[in-house]
């Protein structure tokens, strides 16, 4: 199945991402990534979430969301007419050994070095969530110390709003 993403803005309230999440557990949705941003009205919140299902079962979900309380607005993410990014931080071991490819491959992927210590070398991406799979994927050679990654989030383009 294709990943889904589900934009969804939301009243900041206390346990309004609890219930939120909760919704996709009681009707056994696994969520792969989720984002929750700030946005350009201080009341309120972009939660993006990444999850797989059919178009019946992505339906169903956006009829329970509306049904919340601090419901506002949401909708389904074309990727074709959305930017979709995600962030990675990858610490990588490092020696005079491996230190030249590694570099080559920051730079293939753009990606920037954050910190060079005795040992490590960290890189930070931001991109497409598959350059951030591709990235990581020729990373595997390597030691990896550590990575985190900060789940998808998503705007769509051009002149539309989530909320009218």
């Amino acid at each position: 199945m294709d990943k889904k993403y589900i934009s969804v803005l939301v009243k900041n309230h206390e346990g309004v991402l609890a219930r939120l999440s909760s919704l996709f557990c009681q009707r056994g949705f696994n969520i792969d990534s989720l984002n929750v941003s700030a946005t350009n009205d201080s009341s309120l919140s972009r939660v993006t979430i990444t999850t797989s299902g059919s178009e019946e079962e992505i339906e169903q979900i956006i009829k329970q969301t509306k049904k919340l309380e601090e419901y506002v607005g949401i909708f389904e993410l074309e990727p074709k007419d959305s930017l979709i990014r995600e962030l990675l931080i990858i610490k990588i071991a490092q020696d005079a050994g491996n230190r030249s490819s590694l570099l080559e491959l920051a730079t293939i992927y753009n990606a920037k070095i954050i910190d060079i210590s005795v040992g490590s070398i960290v890189f930070e991406l931001a991109g497409k969530p598959a350059k951030i799979d591709s990235f990581i994927e020729n990373l595997k050679i390597y030691d990896i110390m550590e990575m985190c990654r900060t789940g998808v989030t998503a705007i769509q383009r051009g002149n539309v709003k989530l909320v009218k």
